[in-house]
């Protein structure tokens, strides 16, 4: 898991600040330039991926003692699932825009971050597959300049309905060292088109669609979010606005779908 401790190294793919020694996370990092655009390598990771931090209070003791005595009919597989180990209770529970009868389940990512796109093809196969009341909502994170341009590519192509294009933005950060952002919104527009016209879109649509009202909307609707849900690393999963997990805490990324799975049905069941 990426964190906002997390510091790239030598030629790393986002020259991002140590946001938490900062005096406020808000500061903005250091902007790759072109040369550095030509020569990315994949970023180093930390030794020991490091899961979000959430600092009990009172009440949030009370939640998890009242989630761990759930009635037999809403516990988790057969004690399979622990809470403050595997999942974390959100205090306060947020709300979610899921419709009627649906759990909404919050995939929290950055287009920098290797974890994301290790988890990307777990996250892809599930949304095929999962249950029909579960709705998928991906929100990428915007801590500093690059990741609020990652996050502007997302809803550019939100916007122009190529959400398909979300793992080909992986693959080109990722294996083709191409990261999507230069040192400033002008130029990281200018690679982003190229980049949308060799996957199709028109460069007048792309243009449209980045410099949009709508999109800009989102990435302030994202900025909220990640503050509510107290965001500290990538990737992060909220479930129905009540529980929080990640890859660390479940064992592995075929144990965070189970665990998905299974507090998804929790809550349908209740």
């Amino acid at each position: 898991m990426y964190t906002l401790r997390t510091l790239w190294l030598g030629t790393a793919l986002i020259a991002a600040a140590n946001l938490l020694g900062c005096s406020s996370a808000k500061e903005t990092p250091t902007p790759i330039t072109s040369a550095d655009t030509t020569a990315v390598t994949a970023p180093t990771e930390p030794t020991t991926p490091t899961a979000a931090v959430f600092v009990p209070t009172e009440e949030s003791n009370t939640v998890l003692s009242r989630a761990s005595q759930l009635p037999t009919q809403d516990r988790l597989p057969a004690g399979r699932w622990q809470a403050g180990r595997n999942y974390d209770v959100l205090v306060p529970a947020q709300p979610t825009n899921a419709a009627p009868g649906k759990v909404e389940v919050v995939e929290v990512f950055w287009y920098g971050c290797s974890h994301c796109y290790e988890l990307e093809p777990f996250i892809d196969s599930w949304k095929k597959n999962k249950p029909a009341n579960i709705e998928l909502v991906r929100l990428p994170v915007t801590w500093n300049a690059p990741a609020r341009l990652h996050a502007r590519l997302y809803y550019t192509l939100l916007a122009l309905k190529r959400e398909d294009l979300h793992t080909r933005v992986f693959d080109s950060v990722f294996r083709k060292n191409n990261p999507l952002i230069g040192r400033d919104e002008a130029s990281t527009l200018e690679l982003q088109v190229e980049w949308a016209k060799e996957n199709g879109i028109d460069a007048a649509s792309y243009t449209d669609a980045f410099n949009s009202m709508w999109v800009s909307t989102k990435l302030r609707q994202a900025d909220e979010l990640v503050q509510r849900y107290r965001v500290e690393g990538t990737p992060y999963v909220i479930v129905n606005g009540k529980y929080t997990t990640d890859v660390a805490k479940a064992g592995g990324q075929r144990e965070l779908v189970a665990l998905i799975n299974d507090l998804a049905a929790a809550e349908t069941r209740r």
